[in-house]
């Protein structure tokens, strides 16, 4: 009798040892969901403006081509005499202008630019009242207001330093001081004329110009510019006549400036587009 029974126990501890992995087998495992891991939003940059206003101050340092006058005579023959630079004093300039930058390698504008009260020192060699070989001293100021267009290839930018160079062509309206002239005697300074005075010219005359600098952002609407320009403006009147000798024209003249100014670009803050975040949906069991 306890032989059977313990076949008994026996069978049944098989029978639910086999039946358990089966009924383990038929567990539902919910799988392991990970919790989603948040992500700043991206910024998208809002569309910028290219526009931009400029202003500068400068430095220049002005060459005086050599011109000449005409010496009227009773004939039709009309002579002409070359006048000649003993100084040329330097000026500031001042201007302004507007802009469009197009893309990240170039940009354009339309300046405006002022230089004044450069004082002319000059002479001419002939014969005057007093002599045959006189040496005369011609003084007169000049001023030019310069309307340019320009173009401008930046040459990349390193952290806040962009590089560039550009070129531009205008005009300039050249107005002369009227110009005191006083011959006197070579060998005998103190042997002079009276001093006449010639009415002086103005005009509008082309002019160009090439450039190159860099600029530095300060902020992101704002950035400073220092840079080099050399500028050119063609010949044009200088003097009218006096008593027969007059219709002065100079040969043009040629500056070199060192600029400094800042740009204001409007749009130029980026603003961030914000991305509302939305978690994954969680998933259902059934």
């Amino acid at each position: 009798m306890k032989t059977a029974a313990k076949y008994l126990l026996c069978g049944a501890t098989l029978a639910v040892a086999g039946v358990a992995p089966a009924m383990a087998a038929d567990i539902y495992e919910p799988p392991i969901i990970e919790t989603p891991i948040f992500k700043a939003p991206e910024h998208v940059p809002a569309p910028v403006s290219g526009w931009y206003l400029r202003g500068d101050v400068g430095y220049s340092y002005n060459i005086f081509h050599t011109g000449h006058y005409a010496i009227a005579t009773d004939d039709p023959l009309l002579l002409t005499n070359s006048i000649f630079s003993s100084g040329f004093r330097s000026t500031f300039t001042v201007g302004g202008g507007v802009g469009y930058k197009v893309n990240n390698f170039f940009r354009a504008d339309v300046t405006a630019d002022w230089t004044g009260n450069g004082k002319f020192t000059g002479y001419t060699l002939g014969s005057c009242g007093v002599a045959l070989d006189c040496t005369s001293t011609d003084i007169a100021t000049f001023s030019a207001l310069t309307l340019m267009a320009n173009a401008y290839v930046d040459l990349g930018t390193y952290g806040r330093v962009t590089p560039y160079v550009g070129g531009g062509f205008g005009g300039s309206y050249v107005h002369w001081s009227d110009l005191g002239n006083t011959a006197c005697e070579t060998g005998n300074p103190g042997n002079c004329d009276p001093t006449v005075w010639h009415e002086g010219g103005y005009d509008w005359r082309f002019a160009y110009a090439l450039m190159a600098g860099v600029s530095v952002d300060i902020s992101c609407s704002l950035a400073a510019d220092v840079g080099y320009k050399y500028q050119h403006i063609t010949s044009g009147e200088m003097f009218g006549t006096v008593d027969n000798t007059g219709y002065g024209h100079d040969g043009g003249m040629t500056s070199h400036q060192v600029k400094a100014g800042l740009r204001y670009k409007f749009g130029g803050c980026e603003r961030p587009v914000e991305v509302v975040y939305q978690p994954e949906p969680l998933p259902v069991y059934k």
